[in-house]
C-alpha cells in the first residue's frame, strides 16, 4: 500500500508539472536591451477569452523611437505621432477574423533605444470582438501588467549575437540561464515519464502473475 501511495504521489506531481499554466499576458521581448542600440522587438498577443481579439494598440515607452514594423497578413498597421513628429502609438487592426480563442499572434517592429539606462514600460490595449478592452498597463503585481524591457549599458549584457540586419545584440545572463533551466526541466520530465511508464508496466506484470 505504501509503494502504491508513493507511486500515485509521483504521478500527481508529474501531472502538475506538465499541466503548469502558461502566462496569457501580452509580452514584449527581449526583456533586456542595450542603451542607444537599434532593437528588433516582438510583441506576443494571446487570446484569453472565448472570443477573438480584433485590435491591439501599443504605446511607445518614453525615449524609445519607433522605426519600422513587419507586415502581418490579415492585419492593418497604423501609427500615431506626437508633437515632435515621433511615433507614440502603433495600432494593429484585423482585416478578417483576428486572433481566435486558443491562438496567439506575434507583431515585430524595430525601435531605437534611449541612450540612458531605464525601464521601458510597454502599455498595450487589447480589443476583443465584443467591444471589451483589456488594458495591459499595470505594474508587475497587477492582474494585467505591462511588459518591461530593461535598457542597460551594453557592457552589462551577456553573450553577443548578430541579428538579421547585421547589428550586434546580446543575450542577457538571465535569458541564458532561463533557457538552460527550461532544457533541464524538459529532460527531467522526459526521464520521469520513462520511469513512470516502466513502473506501471512492472506493476501490471506483477498483478497478472499474482
Amino acid at each position: 500500500m505504501l509503494k502504491r501511495n508513493m507511486f500515485l504521489s509521483v504521478v500527481f506531481a508529474a501531472m502538475l508539472l506538465i499541466a503548469a499554466p502558461v502566462s496569457a499576458h501580452v509580452s514584449v521581448k527581449p526583456d533586456e536591451s542595450a542603451a542607444g542600440s537599434w532593437e528588433t522587438y516582438t510583441m506576443k498577443v494571446p487570446v484569453e477569452k472565448d472570443i477573438a481579439t480584433t485590435k491591439i494598440v501599443l504605446s511607445m515607452p518614453d525615449g524609445v523611437e519607433f522605426q519600422q514594423y513587419e507586415p502581418v497578413p490579415g492585419w492593418k498597421t497604423s501609427t500615431k505621432s506626437g508633437k515632435e513628429g515621433k511615433v507614440i502609438r502603433v495600432t494593429w487592426e484585423a482585416k478578417d477574423g483576428g486572433i481566435q480563442p486558443g491562438q496567439f499572434q506575434q507583431f515585430t517592429f524595430t525601435a531605437k533605444n534611449p541612450d540612458k539606462e531605464q525601464k521601458a514600460a510597454w502599455n498595450a490595449y487589447q480589443y476583443y470582438k465584443d467591444g471589451s478592452i483589456v488594458e495591459w498597463t499595470g505594474d508587475e503585481n497587477a492582474d494585467t501588467p505591462h511588459a518591461i524591457t530593461n535598457i542597460v549599458d551594453a557592457s552589462k549584457l551577456g553573450k553577443a549575437t548578430v541579428d538579421g540586419h547585421g547589428a550586434t545584440t546580446k543575450e542577457s545572463p538571465a535569458e541564458a540561464q532561463g533557457s538552460s533551466g527550461i532544457q533541464t526541466a524538459t529532460l527531467i520530465l522526459s526521464i520521469l515519464a520513462v520511469v513512470l511508464g516502466g513502473t506501471g508496466l512492472l506493476m501490471a506484470v506483477r498483478r497478472k502473475k499474482s
